[in-house]
């Protein structure tokens, strides 16, 4: 499966290829190979953690696992199920968005690090594992070969590319099948239609703990722009939403909740029981949407047309300051 590259293509790469690794199943180190080739859409074929989602090929630095080794650790590339061993890039550094060009195959980054479900086998051995901190993962968007020694070029996110989002439904009878959720359905119409990309929608219980969860999973390891909570709002006791997001935002942004109450408030008074909070979350926007269709319908309208600009200044595409008709500025 080599490949012949062109003075010009090895000057672009900032890094290489070490190691391409595949297995035939989950949840058991990766064998070298002596190359793959990657299938858009899907990941590298024959390979167990291929399919249609957005964790379809796996990258590790071979500067940490060489570190890893460092400390008394015994183990080959593919050790830690990644599926591509990389030199020259500090991978866990490039936001989620960043496009990987190795030959003609291009990778998209989607995820930053990843949750450990259970102990895997080098961290019962060692007692760490690198790759919850140190893998990225990717889905591939342009297939084609690629093998040991392949040059690598990162290209940078494009600044017009569609902001993305995730819609969490919180709502116990929805959790259990007793009630059919419209309401997250509902924002992922309206958002899509505006013209985002919607990357993940869950339904979870209503309380703290699995929410704050998800919140951190999406804000620090999927690097969604926004994410949109519906339901949990109230004053019923499992009515937890706003507790849970504003126990993990970093900064609040109560403009947003504070708006959207206003404008329900010029439909019904019962807009003034609602607790719900926005806030923002290292690079990350978190809403709290009331429950119902309607109320949802009626203040993401609301809010959508001016979102898009605090969305671009929290990814830095856009300044965040605008001139007054006195001098002054705002902010």
């Amino acid at each position: 499966m080599g490949r012949t590259e062109g003075p010009k293509e090895r000057e672009k790469g900032s890094g290489r290829v070490i190691a391409v690794c595949t297995s035939e199943k989950k949840g058991t180190g990766k064998t070298k190979v002596s190359g793959a080739v990657l299938k858009e859409g899907w990941g590298i074929e024959g390979d167990a953690h291929a399919g249609h989602w957005h964790r379809q090929v796996s990258l590790l630095a071979a500067e940490q696992i060489e570190a890893f080794r460092e400390r008394g650790a015994k183990v080959d590339y593919g050790a830690f199920g990644e599926n591509v061993v990389t030199e020259g890039i500090s991978l866990s550094n490039l936001p989620v968005g960043t496009r990987i060009k190795i030959g003609h195959a291009v990778l998209e980054l989607t995820q930053i690090g990843k949750e450990c479900h259970s102990r895997c086998a080098i961290q019962q051995a060692v007692g760490d594992c690198i790759m919850p901190r140190e893998g990225v993962f990717a889905k591939v968007v342009a297939g084609g070969e690629i093998c040991p020694g392949d040059r690598i070029a990162c290209m940078p996110v494009e600044e017009t590319r569609p902001f993305t989002a995730a819609v969490i439904t919180l709502s116990d009878k929805g959790y259990k099948g007793e009630r059919e959720d419209k309401s997250g359905p509902l924002i992922c119409r309206m958002l899509t239609e505006a013209g985002y990309e919607i990357t993940e929608a869950l339904l979870l219980p209503d309380g703290e703990e699995k929410l704050k969860k998800e919140l951190r999973r999406l804000a620090d390891m999927r690097q969604v722009n926004v994410i949109f909570t519906t339901g949990g709002t109230g004053f019923s006791e499992r009515d937890v939403t706003p507790e849970a997001t504003a126990e993990v935002c970093d900064r609040m942004a109560m403009g947003i909740a504070d708006a959207i109450r206003v404008h329900s408030l010029s439909i019904t008074d019962r807009a003034m029981l609602s607790r719900a909070v926005s806030g923002i979350r290292k690079k990350t926007l978190i809403v709290n949407l009331p429950g119902s269709p309607k109320a949802v319908r009626e203040g993401l309208s609301y809010i959508l047309p001016s979102l898009g600009h605090g969305l671009s200044i929290l990814r830095g595409t856009a300044g965040e300051c605008a001139a007054l008709e006195d001098g002054a500025v705002r902010g």
